[in-house]
């Protein structure tokens, strides 16, 4: 589905995705319209899905989350069943934050964050290779995080 946004739809998701607390009479003022069909761009944009949620970004160094993994996994089958059994399981982990089925050699990716490096071991002894699902699994340690954005690059969705 493509939906046509206007250059102020664009400008209010950008602001939203830059503080998600800012005021709908705040949005209103930087996009040069008034509060009430601000309000109701929002709700539209809301109702159509392009804002799914509004939350806080926590801050995981600060909670002593120091460790980030992106780890490539095979399986041991690609069948279907299989496919759903692994991706049932792995959603239960919240230490996986982000997982992705690849092309490539790569059957899935994942994105793990844990406090620290023997918490990460345990993880991956006991939960992931554990699993007779999975056949092979490599761990890419992250050592300095230079990007982090939760920001989608908006700029392209004018026309």
């Amino acid at each position: 589905m493509t939906l046509s946004l206007t250059k102020q739809d664009v400008e209010i998701l950008k602001l939203l995705q830059q503080d998600a607390t800012t005021s709908t009479a705040t949005i209103a003022e930087k996009v040069n319209i008034s509060q009430s069909p601000c309000w109701r761009r929002i709700n539209r944009m809301e109702q159509d899905g392009l804002i799914r949620g509004r939350v806080a970004l926590l801050d995981r160094n600060a909670l002593g989350m120091d460790v980030v993994v992106f780890a490539t996994i095979n399986l041991t089958s690609t069948g279907r069943q299989n496919l759903i059994e692994f991706e049932r399981e792995i959603v239960r982990h919240p230490e996986v934050i982000e997982c992705y089925t690849m092309t490539g050699i790569w059957d899935y990716m994942l994105k793990i964050v844990t406090r620290d490096i023997r918490h990460y071991e345990d993880f991956a002894r006991n939960t992931l290779t554990a699993s007779e699902s999975i056949r092979e699994l490599h761990s890419h340690m992250a050592v300095t995080e230079i990007k982090n954005s939760t920001e989608l690059p908006l700029d392209s969705q004018l026309q």
